[in-house]
């Protein structure tokens, strides 16, 4: 029960302007965490409820011989099932040099360890634009902080001056931007043939267009079971490429227990976001995942790029793809503006309950 003395938003807006997000605070040597990260006790009673070791976790995909006539249908048929059964799956032998992988979490790792008087210049919150450092983008909409700090940094569509990029991470930034770009749009031709579609109709409907790097730290936290390092969500995008280092915490929800997805060298993380659940009328799933408190001396780094689309339709509505519909599979979305869209995301924190936005549209509320 919350003491009459306490007052929430008075310590929120003091941590804020303090501009030292939880890596400083975990850099202090604290040994509890602020009141403002507790979690209410039925998110953190959730917490028991992770798979077994023997789980065989998500999908593993090889995509090398992605041309080859004799193995791409296997590739398209692997895709597919996953993106319907998980939402999730893992990419091996996707053409990004491992040393490609390693500089570009050791820069956005160098980024978070810099002094704080150094990352504070770049300390905003300013969504949806330009470049943002910051600790919770929902910090004053969520009901609890959660154990991260991020660095935002919108590629596309507008153009971005390179210069705003921190200098410690630029090149790294820029270079990830195309890798991960390739990945993503090789990935989308794939999703296309797994729903007998053209193999270009995503990238015609500019569904790699809009783009944003978020590289997220999660430092070291004391009392790992009294919060989040994020919180269950889904991701309100067509796609999302996660690479990560090696410290473990992400989950994902499969039928009613949490998964543990366990860090591969090499691999990069795909996931279907709500926007191409919903082009696809349900076909491919986008599903709840989180990050546990990382209990770890070593922080878990981990950059993911969402992939949106930049141009609306004529209509400026969306919904289930027309070439998907037919008498026998009618339309199970609505359409939506892009208003209702953008209204939906930014409106609440990460802890919105989608169960109740699915009966009109499934978009939900997540991390950016």
């Amino acid at each position: 029960m919350a003491s009459a003395d306490y007052d929430r938003m008075k310590e929120v807006k003091e941590f804020d302007e303090s501009k030292m997000g939880v890596k400083g605070l975990s850099d202090s040597g604290i040994t509890s965490i602020p009141r403002f990260f507790i979690h209410p006790p039925q998110t953190l009673s959730q917490l028991k409820s992770s798979s077994s070791s023997s789980s065989p976790g998500i999908p593993m995909i090889d995509l090398s011989n992605l041309d080859s006539p004799h193995h791409r249908p296997k590739i398209v048929d692997q895709i597919r099932e996953a993106s319907k059964t998980w939402g999730f799956f893992q990419v091996i032998n996707h053409g990004v040099a491992v040393s490609a992988l390693e500089e570009t979490i050791n820069a956005i790792k160098s980024f978070h360890e810099q002094p704080q008087q150094v990352k504070a210049k770049h300390y905003v919150r300013e969504e949806g634009r330009g470049v943002m450092y910051a600790s919770n983008n929902d910090l004053y909409r969520s009901e609890a902080a959660s154990w991260h700090d991020s660095l935002q940094v919108w590629m596309a569509p507008q153009p971005l001056e390179v210069e705003q990029i921190p200098e410690i991470c630029r090149r790294e930034v820029v270079a990830w931007d195309t890798r991960a770009k390739t990945v993503a749009e090789s990935v989308m031709k794939l999703l296309c043939e797994g729903l007998g579609l053209e193999s270009g109709k995503f990238k015609e409907l500019t569904f790699s267009d809009t783009r944003v790097l978020v590289g997220h730290c999660y430092p070291y936290c004391p009392q790992p079971d009294l919060t989040m390092g994020i919180i269950s969500h889904t991701d309100p995008v067509v796609l999302t490429v996660l690479l990560q280092n090696q410290v473990p915490g992400l989950q994902v929800k499969h039928g009613d227990e949490w998964v543990d997805v366990k860090p591969v060298p090499g691999g990069l993380i795909i996931n279907v976001g709500d926007f191409l659940q919903i082009v696809s009328n349900g076909e491919y799933k986008s599903v709840q995942h989180r990050v546990l408190a990382n209990s770890c001396k070593e922080p878990r780094i981990s950059i993911v790029m969402f992939f949106n689309l930049a141009k609306w339709k004529d209509s400026n509505s969306y919904g289930p793809l027309p070439e998907l519909l037919s008498p026998e599979k009618p339309a199970i979305y609505s359409n939506f503006t892009q208003k209702e869209y953008n209204d939906n995301f930014y409106s609440k924190g990460l802890d919105s309950n989608p169960s109740s936005i699915r009966l009109q549209y499934k978009i939900t509320i997540i991390m950016w």
